[in-house]
Protein backbone atom coordinates (compact mmCIF):
# COMPACT_ATOMS: atom_id res chain seq x y z
CA UNK A 1 0.00 0.00 0.00
CA UNK A 2 1.18 3.49 -0.81
CA UNK A 3 2.50 5.27 2.29
CA UNK A 4 0.62 8.44 3.21
CA UNK A 5 2.56 11.16 4.96
CA UNK A 6 0.47 13.30 7.27
CA UNK A 7 0.77 17.01 6.70
CA UNK A 8 1.53 19.13 9.73
CA UNK A 9 1.88 22.50 8.05
CA UNK A 10 -0.81 25.03 8.82
CA UNK A 11 -0.56 26.34 5.27
CA UNK A 12 -2.94 25.05 2.62
CA UNK A 13 -1.31 23.23 -0.36
CA UNK A 14 -1.75 26.18 -2.74
CA UNK A 15 -0.22 28.55 -0.21
CA UNK A 16 2.66 26.17 0.40
CA UNK A 17 3.34 25.92 -3.31
CA UNK A 18 3.52 29.72 -3.60
CA UNK A 19 5.62 30.12 -0.46
CA UNK A 20 7.96 27.14 -0.75
CA UNK A 21 7.75 25.85 -4.34
CA UNK A 22 6.10 22.72 -5.79
CA UNK A 23 9.08 20.47 -5.02
CA UNK A 24 8.41 20.93 -1.27
CA UNK A 25 4.87 19.56 -1.47
CA UNK A 26 3.97 15.95 -0.77
CA UNK A 27 2.18 13.79 -3.32
CA UNK A 28 -0.96 14.19 -1.24
CA UNK A 29 -0.76 17.98 -1.38
CA UNK A 30 -0.10 18.05 -5.12
CA UNK A 31 -3.10 15.79 -5.74
CA UNK A 32 -5.24 17.96 -3.45
CA UNK A 33 -4.43 20.98 -5.61
CA UNK A 34 -5.52 19.08 -8.72
CA UNK A 35 -8.70 17.82 -7.04
CA UNK A 36 -9.50 21.39 -5.85
CA UNK A 37 -12.52 20.39 -3.76
CA UNK A 38 -13.46 17.53 -1.49
CA UNK A 39 -16.70 15.97 -0.33
CA UNK A 40 -19.14 17.14 2.26
CA UNK A 41 -17.24 16.86 5.52
CA UNK A 42 -13.95 16.00 3.77
CA UNK A 43 -11.30 18.33 2.42
CA UNK A 44 -9.46 17.89 -0.87
CA UNK A 45 -6.47 16.72 1.19
CA UNK A 46 -8.57 13.93 2.69
CA UNK A 47 -9.88 12.90 -0.73
CA UNK A 48 -6.28 12.87 -2.01
CA UNK A 49 -5.37 10.60 0.90
CA UNK A 50 -8.19 8.22 0.00
CA UNK A 51 -7.01 8.16 -3.61
CA UNK A 52 -3.43 7.37 -2.62
CA UNK A 53 -4.62 4.51 -0.41
CA UNK A 54 -6.14 2.88 -3.51
CA UNK A 55 -2.76 2.51 -5.25
CA UNK A 56 0.58 0.92 -4.44
CA UNK A 57 2.59 3.76 -5.99
CA UNK A 58 2.06 6.93 -8.02
CA UNK A 59 2.98 4.98 -11.16
CA UNK A 60 -0.34 3.12 -10.85
CA UNK A 61 -2.24 6.35 -11.61
CA UNK A 62 -1.17 5.81 -15.20
CA UNK A 63 -3.12 2.54 -15.40
CA UNK A 64 -6.37 3.56 -13.72
CA UNK A 65 -9.25 3.98 -16.15
CA UNK A 66 -11.77 6.80 -15.94
CA UNK A 67 -14.26 4.36 -14.44
CA UNK A 68 -11.78 3.13 -11.84
CA UNK A 69 -10.93 6.70 -10.84
CA UNK A 70 -14.62 7.53 -10.44
CA UNK A 71 -15.02 4.62 -8.01
CA UNK A 72 -12.82 6.54 -5.56
CA UNK A 73 -14.99 8.66 -3.22
CA UNK A 74 -14.77 12.32 -4.14
CA UNK A 75 -13.54 11.73 -7.70
CA UNK A 76 -16.29 12.37 -10.23
CA UNK A 77 -16.08 12.32 -14.00
CA UNK A 78 -14.62 15.84 -14.26
CA UNK A 79 -11.86 15.17 -11.74
CA UNK A 80 -11.16 11.78 -13.30
CA UNK A 81 -10.71 13.42 -16.71
CA UNK A 82 -8.42 16.07 -15.25
CA UNK A 83 -6.30 13.45 -13.49
CA UNK A 84 -5.98 11.40 -16.70
CA UNK A 85 -4.97 14.55 -18.58
CA UNK A 86 -2.37 15.36 -15.90
CA UNK A 87 -0.87 11.87 -16.10
CA UNK A 88 -0.72 11.97 -19.91
CA UNK A 89 0.84 15.44 -19.91
CA UNK A 90 3.49 14.29 -17.44
CA UNK A 91 4.22 11.30 -19.67
CA UNK A 92 4.61 13.54 -22.72
CA UNK A 93 6.88 15.96 -20.86
CA UNK A 94 9.06 13.02 -19.90
CA UNK A 95 9.11 11.79 -23.51
CA UNK A 96 10.01 15.24 -24.81
CA UNK A 97 12.96 15.39 -22.43
CA UNK A 98 14.17 11.96 -23.49
CA UNK A 99 13.90 12.89 -27.17
CA UNK A 100 15.91 16.11 -26.92
CA UNK A 101 18.91 14.36 -28.41
CA UNK A 102 17.43 12.83 -31.50
CA UNK A 103 20.48 10.80 -32.49
CA UNK A 104 20.24 7.08 -31.71
CA UNK A 105 23.52 6.38 -29.96
CA UNK A 106 22.88 2.80 -28.93
CA UNK A 107 20.21 0.12 -28.68
CA UNK A 108 20.54 0.39 -24.89
CA UNK A 109 19.72 4.12 -24.92
CA UNK A 110 16.74 3.58 -27.18
CA UNK A 111 15.54 0.50 -25.33
CA UNK A 112 15.42 2.31 -21.98
CA UNK A 113 13.40 5.15 -23.48
CA UNK A 114 10.92 2.83 -25.15
CA UNK A 115 10.38 0.79 -21.99
CA UNK A 116 9.01 4.00 -20.45
CA UNK A 117 6.89 4.81 -23.49
CA UNK A 118 5.58 1.40 -24.53
CA UNK A 119 6.09 -0.90 -21.57
CA UNK A 120 2.72 -0.24 -19.96
CA UNK A 121 0.64 -0.50 -23.13
CA UNK A 122 -1.96 -3.26 -23.07
CA UNK A 123 -2.14 -3.66 -26.83
CA UNK A 124 0.67 -4.58 -29.16
CA UNK A 125 2.19 -1.63 -31.02
CA UNK A 126 4.58 -1.76 -33.94
CA UNK A 127 6.86 1.24 -34.41
CA UNK A 128 9.39 2.01 -37.11
CA UNK A 129 12.18 4.52 -36.51
CA UNK A 130 13.77 5.94 -39.66
CA UNK A 131 17.32 7.30 -39.50
CA UNK A 132 19.66 9.30 -41.71
CA UNK A 133 23.35 8.62 -42.27
CA UNK A 134 24.23 10.22 -38.89
CA UNK A 135 21.64 8.12 -37.02
CA UNK A 136 19.45 11.19 -36.56
CA UNK A 137 15.75 10.36 -36.34
CA UNK A 138 13.85 11.34 -39.48
CA UNK A 139 10.55 10.00 -38.20
CA UNK A 140 9.25 7.70 -35.48
CA UNK A 141 6.02 6.23 -36.77
CA UNK A 142 3.44 3.87 -35.29
CA UNK A 143 2.76 1.42 -38.09
CA UNK A 144 0.18 -0.78 -36.44
CA UNK A 145 -1.78 -1.29 -33.22
CA UNK A 146 -3.38 -4.62 -32.45
CA UNK A 147 -2.28 -7.95 -33.88
CA UNK A 148 1.28 -6.96 -34.59
CA UNK A 149 2.33 -10.39 -35.84
CA UNK A 150 0.04 -9.99 -38.85
CA UNK A 151 1.40 -6.53 -39.66
CA UNK A 152 5.03 -7.44 -39.04
CA UNK A 153 4.90 -10.15 -41.64
CA UNK A 154 4.33 -7.57 -44.37
CA UNK A 155 7.27 -5.18 -44.76
CA UNK A 156 5.78 -3.03 -47.52
CA UNK A 157 4.31 -0.31 -45.32
CA UNK A 158 7.44 -0.16 -43.16
CA UNK A 159 9.66 0.24 -46.20
CA UNK A 160 7.28 2.67 -47.89
CA UNK A 161 8.07 5.31 -45.27
CA UNK A 162 11.76 4.44 -45.35
CA UNK A 163 11.84 5.26 -49.04
CA UNK A 164 9.65 8.33 -48.54
CA UNK A 165 12.13 9.77 -46.02
CA UNK A 166 15.16 8.52 -47.95
CA UNK A 167 16.28 6.79 -44.77
CA UNK A 168 19.64 5.09 -44.72
CA UNK A 169 18.62 2.77 -41.89
CA UNK A 170 15.70 1.83 -39.69
CA UNK A 171 14.83 0.18 -36.41
CA UNK A 172 11.60 -1.68 -35.75
CA UNK A 173 10.09 -1.96 -32.30
CA UNK A 174 7.14 -3.83 -30.88
CA UNK A 175 5.94 -4.48 -27.36
CA UNK A 176 4.95 -7.72 -25.68
CA UNK A 177 2.06 -6.95 -23.26
CA UNK A 178 2.46 -10.50 -21.93
CA UNK A 179 5.74 -9.43 -20.32
CA UNK A 180 7.80 -12.08 -22.10
CA UNK A 181 11.10 -10.88 -23.54
CA UNK A 182 11.61 -14.05 -25.54
CA UNK A 183 11.36 -13.47 -29.32
CA UNK A 184 8.80 -15.69 -30.98
CA UNK A 185 9.59 -17.73 -34.11
CA UNK A 186 7.49 -15.15 -35.98
CA UNK A 187 9.66 -12.34 -34.59
CA UNK A 188 12.74 -14.15 -35.90
CA UNK A 189 11.13 -14.69 -39.30
CA UNK A 190 10.04 -11.07 -39.60
CA UNK A 191 13.52 -9.83 -38.69
CA UNK A 192 14.99 -12.01 -41.45
CA UNK A 193 12.43 -11.00 -44.08
CA UNK A 194 12.57 -7.28 -43.31
CA UNK A 195 16.36 -7.21 -43.20
CA UNK A 196 16.58 -8.83 -46.62
CA UNK A 197 13.84 -6.63 -48.13
CA UNK A 198 15.43 -3.45 -46.74
CA UNK A 199 18.83 -4.55 -48.00
CA UNK A 200 17.58 -4.73 -51.58
CA UNK A 201 16.73 -1.02 -51.26
CA UNK A 202 20.09 -0.11 -49.77
CA UNK A 203 18.55 0.40 -46.32
CA UNK A 204 20.01 -1.27 -43.23
CA UNK A 205 17.87 -2.79 -40.51
CA UNK A 206 19.87 -1.65 -37.48
CA UNK A 207 17.85 -3.43 -34.84
CA UNK A 208 14.59 -5.05 -33.83
CA UNK A 209 13.60 -4.26 -30.24
CA UNK A 210 11.04 -6.11 -28.16
CA UNK A 211 9.71 -4.07 -25.24
CA UNK A 212 8.09 -5.10 -21.98
CA UNK A 213 7.18 -3.14 -18.87
CA UNK A 214 10.44 -4.13 -17.19
CA UNK A 215 13.06 -4.35 -19.93
CA UNK A 216 13.83 -4.81 -23.62
CA UNK A 217 15.35 -7.35 -25.99
CA UNK A 218 17.69 -6.21 -28.76
CA UNK A 219 18.45 -8.42 -31.75
CA UNK A 220 21.60 -6.38 -32.35
CA UNK A 221 22.89 -6.69 -28.79
CA UNK A 222 22.22 -10.43 -28.88
CA UNK A 223 23.96 -10.68 -32.29
CA UNK A 224 20.84 -12.18 -33.88
CA UNK A 225 20.50 -9.84 -36.84
CA UNK A 226 20.96 -11.50 -40.24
Amino acid sequence: MYEIKHINSSLLPRERLVEEGPEKLSNQELLAILLRTGLKGQSSLEVAQILLKHIQSLAELRYLTLRELQEIPGVGIVKAIELKAMVELGKRIDQAKLKKEQAILSSHQLGLRLVKELGSLRQEHLLAIYLDTRNQILEERTIFIGSVSRSLAEPREILHYAVKHMASSLIIVHNHPSGSLRPSPNDDHVTQVLSEAAGTLGIQLLDHLIITQESYFSYREEERLP
